[in-house]
C-alpha cells in the first residue's frame, strides 16, 4: 500500500523545533565522532594531505590559475615531487638505519672493541664484556623478532602514504569545491576563516618549510664536522643527521654525541674533543638562532607557542606533530581572540540598546 505524500507531515512529532535542533546538532557530532574514531590510526593521512596542500598550493595555483596548465597533469607533478622527495628517502634511510642496527647487533664484538678501548682510554671498568655481549645478544634476537613487525609497519606506512597521496589529488582537484564546502560548513565568520588560513599558512611556514631549511643546515654542517674529524661514513651519518634534527631538543646529538665517543675510543682524543666543541658551539647554537628568526621572517610564530606545539604534536601525532601541535596551539589562541572579540561586541550592543532614547 502507498502512503499519501503529506502520511509524515500529519503524524504528530514529540518534540519541539528546539529539542530537535539540539538533537540533529548531538547527531552530527555523534557520527562525526564515530567518523574520527574508525579512521584515527589513518589520521595522519589525512593531516599529511592538508599540509602538503597549503605548501604546494602557492605553485599549483600560478600554474593552474595564472598560466593555464592542464590541472590533472600539474596535480600529478605535485605527487611525483611529494614521492621522490619526501616518502622515498624517508622510507630508504629507516631501511638503512635498520640494516645497520642489525648487523651491529648480530656482531657484539665491534661493540665491545669499542668499549674495551674506551676502558683503555679512561681507565674505568664501564661494564663486564659478558653482560654486554648477553645485552647485544638479547637486542639481536629482540630486533629478528621485531621484523615481522617492521615489516607490518612498513605496510602500514605504504598504506597511510596511498591514502595521503589520494587525498591530495582530489584536494586539488576538487579545490573549489573544497574550499567553498570550508567556507560553508565550519561555524566561523568571514573574517575569522581569515585568521584562521592566515594562522595555518604562518605555521606551515615557519614549522615545514622553516624547519626543513634548519633541518638540512645542520645535517649538512654534522656531515661536514665528521668529514673533516675523520669519522667513517660521514655522508650517511649527515643524512641521519638531517631526520634527526626535526627532533625536539635530542636532534643532531644523537649523530655527533656518538661519533665523538667512537673517535675517542679509537685514540682520536683532538677529533673527538673536536666533535664536542663544534656540536655544543656551532650545530646546537644554528638550530636555537635560526629556528627562531626563520619563525619570526617566515611566519609570525612567537617561540613559546612552537615550543608547546612540538610538545603537544609530537605526544599526539608522533612525527606530523612537528607542524599540527603548533598550529593547534595558534589556533586556540586566535579563536580565543575572536571570543573575546565577539563578546566586546555583544556587551557594546547591550550598552548602546541601554542607553536613554533607543527603541
Amino acid at each position: 500500500m502507498q502512503l499519501p505524500p503529506d502520511f509524515f507531515s500529519a503524524i504528530e512529532n514529540i518534540y519541539t523545533p528546539r529539542q530537535r535542533h539540539v538533537l540533529l546538532v548531538v547527531s552530527l557530532l555523534g557520527l562525526g565522532a564515530l567518523i574520527v574514531v574508525g579512521l584515527a590510526q589513518y589520521l595522519t593521512a589525512f593531516l599529511g594531505a592538508g599540509i602538503l596542500f597549503v605548501i604546494f598550493r602557492p605553485v599549483w595555483v600560478a600554474l593552474v590559475h595564472r598560466r593555464r596548465w592542464n590541472r590533472q597533469l600539474v596535480t600529478i607533478g605535485v605527487l611525483l615531487v611529494t614521492v621522490v622527495v619526501l616518502v622515498i628517502p624517508f622510507y630508504a634511510l629507516s631501511t638503512l638505519l635498520i640494516d645497520r642496527l642489525l648487523v651491529f647487533a648480530r656482531h657484539p664484538e665491534r661493540i665491545l672493541a669499542v668499549l674495551h678501548k674506551l676502558e683503555q682510554a679512561t681507565g674505568l671498568r664501564l661494564i663486564a664484556q659478558q653482560n654486554v655481549r648477553q645485552l647485544l645478544e638479547q637486542g639481536a634476537r629482540q630486533l629478528s623478532g621485531w621484523l615481522p613487525t617492521l615489516a607490518s609497519g612498513a605496510l602500514n606506512f605504504l598504506v597511510v602514504v596511498g591514502l595521503m597521496l589520494f587525498t591530495l589529488y582530489y584536494l586539488f582537484m576538487q579545490e573549489t569545491y573544497f574550499l567553498l564546502g570550508l567556507r560553508r560548513y565550519l561555524p566561523f565568520r568571514g573574517d575569522t576563516m581569515g585568521e584562521l588560513g592566515e594562522s595555518l599558512k604562518n605555521n606551515v611556514n615557519a614549522n615545514v618549510l622553516g624547519q626543513v631549511l634548519v633541518a638540512l643546515v645542520q645535517g649538512v654542517l654534522t656531515g661536514l664536522v665528521l668529514w673533516l674529524f675523520g669519522v667513517p661514513d660521514p655522508l650517511f651519518w649527515g643524512v641521519v643527521a638531517f631526520f634527526m634534527a626535526f627532533l625536539p631538543v635530542l636532534g643532531t646529538p644523537l649523530v655527533w654525541g656518538p661519533a665523538a665517543v667512537y673517535q675517542y675510543s679509537q685514540g682520536q682524543t683532538g677529533s673527538a674533543l673536536g666533535i664536542l666543541l663544534v656540536g655544543f658551539i656551532v650545530i646546537i647554537n644554528v638550530d636555537n638562532v635560526l629556528r627562531i628568526v626563520l619563525a619570526r621572517r617566515m611566519g609570525d610564530i612567537h617561540p613559546l607557542v612552537t615550543l608547546v606545539g612540538l610538545v603537544l604534536g609530537i605526544e599526539i601525532f608522533g612525527i606530523i606533530g612537528l607542524v599540527v601541535g603548533p598550529l593547534l596551539v595558534s589556533y586556540f589562541l586566535v579563536l580565543m581572540e575572536v571570543f573575546r572579540r565577539e563578546n566586546r561586541a555583544a556587551l557594546a550592543a547591550r550598552k548602546v540598546k541601554q542607553l536613554p532614547g533607543q527603541p
